[in-house]
């Protein structure tokens, strides 16, 4: 079953603002939250495609990417979604923030707070951005690659956590471990309930008395790590292609960032491209365009054998059909391959060869009687694309 239009999801126009978008999220969250529709899996579902929704929106690059290429652009590189894989607790965990200081807990009484009952930990990593040059023939077909990226991973002495040792973490003393701070208010409505994220142990439950002698209390160190990358077919340079959870680790246990492709593409010293085609300048001497010539062109994936017909006028375009690029969104669309001929007027005349054009020159063959049926060259590019 296709997936839904992320802004349909949240009820907003592809010109709304960020506010907008989270003040819609909040409301469809609310609407579908499972303290509200306890056993309704329905619902669930619907909570869940509300925070896949949000969690692209509200990114910058992603929603970018998806305005530009849909939900095609965003699978492209294996990126993590909610209906991938993430629990409740992960969208709690991740967004709890949206609703304010401890709204679920309060408003619906369950105390479930940021992490549906489970702590956040640590500090979400950063996101990482590189850059990545690619060939037509590995765009053509897609390809794997393999990249070293300078970046922050998790320490392995304390295994994240940034503590020497089990016995240097403690329970918070300020919240007792819950990672909540509550707090009572008498108002003219009555008593007032409100709970904060402790700022002892930044909602943790547990603090560290002795630090990892490694990673000196973060949790990850500076290193490098060699990520797989799997392009599809078809991408174009600019193009932004999102790995979930290879940017920088985060610290002490916190999730880490995503890694963000930027796709270049190198050029090639015989085609070029246009769109999901390409094109090949093909020169033929003059001689060769009278008495026709069987042309061998380059392509994308090798090289193939072309019948040049006697009397080719100079601006012709032949077609090679599919041989350009896929469409990165369609595994059956492909484009064409356009050569375009262009008759070589010879510069540099011997005498003697002056002298045998100019006894031709006066010869009807010679003059020039273009169709008035003839299309001009603009008009056959038309042509090629309808």
């Amino acid at each position: 079953m296709s997936k839904r239009d992320f802004y349909e999801i949240l009820g907003v126009s592809k010109t709304a603002s960020a506010e907008e978008i989270k003040k819609s999220y909040r409301k469809v969250a609310m609407q579908y939250h499972p303290d509200r529709n306890p056993g309704d899996k329905s619902a669930e579902e619907k909570f869940k495609e509300a925070a896949e929704a949000y969690e692209v929106l509200s990114d910058t690059d992603k929603r970018s990417q998806y305005d530009r290429f849909g939900h095609a652009g965003l699978s492209g590189a294996g990126r993590g979604g909610f209906g991938g894989g993430m629990n409740m607790d992960d969208i709690f965990s991740q967004f709890g923030d949206v609703f304010g200081d401890d709204i679920f807990g309060s408003f619906f009484g369950g105390g479930r707070g940021r992490g549906g009952g489970q702590r956040a930990r640590g500090v979400r990593g950063s996101n990482l951005r590189v850059k990545l040059k690619l060939t037509y023939e590995e765009i053509a077909k897609g390809v794997t690659k393999n990249i070293k990226v300078k970046k922050y991973t998790g320490c392995t002495t304390c295994g994240g956590n940034g503590a020497k040792d089990k016995g240097s973490i403690e329970t918070c003393r300020t919240c007792q471990g819950s990672g909540q701070v509550r707090k009572v208010q008498n108002t003219f409505l009555g008593q007032m309930q409100t709970v904060t994220t402790c700022p002892e142990c930044n909602g943790e439950g547990s603090t560290i008395t002795a630090k990892c002698s490694n990673c000196k209390g973060s949790g990850r160190i500076y290193g490098e790590e060699t990520i797989s990358i799997d392009v599809p077919a078809g991408v174009q340079a600019g193009m932004q292609l999102s790995v979930g959870g290879r940017g920088n680790a985060g610290e002490r246990g916190g999730a880490p960032g995503d890694l963000i492709v930027l796709i270049e593409e190198d050029t090639h010293p015989e085609l070029q491209r246009e769109g999901l085609n390409v094109v090949f300048d093909l020169h033929i001497s003059f001689t060769d365009a009278v008495f026709g010539i069987n042309a061998e062109v380059p392509t994308i994936d090798g090289r193939a054998k072309i019948k040049i017909p006697q009397g080719t006028q100079s601006g012709k375009i032949f077609r090679l059909k599919g041989k350009g690029f896929p469409n990165v969104h369609s595994s059956y669309e492909k484009g064409d391959q356009l050569i375009h001929v262009s008759v070589w007027t010879p510069q540099n005349l011997s005498d003697e060869e002056k002298a045998s054009l100019e006894k031709l020159s006066d010869s009807p063959n010679m003059k020039p009687q273009p169709e008035k049926s003839e299309k001009g060259f603009f008009d056959k590019i038309k042509d090629l694309f309808n």
